[in-house]
């Protein structure tokens, strides 16, 4: 089968479309103090205090429907992040609890 130019000129900039689409990770936020994270961390994840989630989540996270996933030592602060998250329009954070918890719900060693 024979294609005309415009069919494969068509052709052409919908798989080059496709093959750009990206998907957008799962972000994972420590939340606890940089203390605590310098004592113990999960290497690879970001760490954002707390008290400065909503600032720095907008700067390094601009799209409101990125998934992001908050743990922190029991929870608690986790919790509290992601209220602040939720009040400025992020629609897609969780409370993962705590390190530990993080650590085992992800298969990591601890």
């Amino acid at each position: 089968m024979k294609l005309s130019f415009s069919l494969k000129i068509i052709l052409l900039v919908l798989a080059s479309s496709l093959s750009s689409l990206s998907f957008a990770e799962v972000v994972w936020i420590d939340v606890r103090s940089q203390q605590e994270h310098a004592a113990n961390h999960i290497d690879g994840d970001i760490l954002i205090v707390h008290t400065d989630i909503v600032a720095q989540t907008m700067k390094l996270f601009p799209d409101r429907n990125t998934e992001i996933h908050l743990y922190c030592r029991s929870g608690r602060r986790a919790k509290e992040a992601m209220q602040a998250l939720n009040a400025v329009g992020y629609t897609k954070v969780s409370n993962a609890g705590g390190i530990d918890e993080t650590r085992k719900a992800r298969g990591l060693p601890h």
